[in-house]
């Protein structure tokens, strides 16, 4: 018994899986700016839970355009502002596997406790094993939103980063799984809530060591403080029509479990 979640993406360099992303609309993906490498060969492929989509022929593969880091990354040391649109060659065609996922309004605030859904094939790892394998076959989880000063308060005690400084800022949001001894999803990938009756994009995995220890919260970019720079972009590149109204359609198919594939 599987479910659909039809915005998530693989990002593939040369054809191997680096990181996963949401779809947003017909031609833009969001994903974490740390995946990106500089100026390679990039591409999504969309519509399969399998990482090798030979046996699964409703995935399909889009070479990748155009990539817009956010103006605030900073890179990897000091991670702010983990945000990177890309822009596909051609459009996705929406359907039963393909679908976007919502960007909330800038004023929207996910309360504590949220429940919401980590997905992706990267980093499963059992709580006593170092091993971190990529699965055949995208992972769920159930999470929920946490408090950001408590998110914080865990990884200060981890860290040598002076006290004064937070590890957590204001345009990070952490999920929690209360300490399950699974902890699942891709750097890049979408933590997806449902919220009055449709499916919007919290956050974008941005701490891929937040896996380190399963009981640790994943860390993610809060999508809320970058939807407007995220529809700017998109309404500067966009030669057709609004489409965002998409995803406004919740299909009662959408996550329903399916029998086989």
């Amino acid at each position: 018994m599987t479910r659909h979640w039809p915005w998530e993406v693989s990002l593939r360099l040369e054809n191997e899986h680096i990181c996963g992303g949401a779809l947003i609309d017909l031609s833009w993906v969001v994903t974490a700016a740390h995946c990106i490498q500089g100026t390679k060969e990039y591409s999504v492929i969309l519509g399969t839970p399998k990482l090798k989509p030979v046996d699964f022929p409703k995935g399909v593969s889009i070479p990748v355009k155009d990539i817009i880091m956010h103006p605030k990354y900073w890179g990897r040391t000091f991670i702010m502002g983990d945000l990177a649109l890309l822009q596909l060659q051609t459009p996705a065609i929406f359907g039963k596997y393909v679908q976007p996922i919502c960007l909330p309004e800038a004023s929207y605030n996910l309360k504590v406790g949220t429940q919401c859904w980590v997905t992706g094939w990267g980093q499963v790892k059992q709580r006593f094993s170092a091993n971190s394998t990529l699965t055949p076959e995208l992972q769920e989880a159930e999470v929920f939103i946490m408090d950001t000063k408590r998110c914080s308060r865990i990884y200060r005690k981890k860290s040598l980063i002076p006290h004064l400084v937070p590890l957590v800022l204001g345009n990070m949001i952490c999920a929690t799984n209360y300490g399950e001894n699974l902890c699942s999803g891709d750097s890049g990938g979408p933590l997806a809530c449902e919220v009055e009756g449709k499916w919007i994009l919290a956050g974008v995995l941005s701490w891929e060591k937040a896996c380190a220890k399963a009981q640790n919260p994943g860390v993610y970019t809060r999508v809320t403080k970058y939807s407007k720079w995220i529809k700017q972009q998109i309404s500067n590149g966009a030669l057709s029509g609004p489409q965002t109204s998409a995803c406004l359609l919740l299909l009662f198919w959408l996550l329903q479990p399916q029998m086989g594939p």
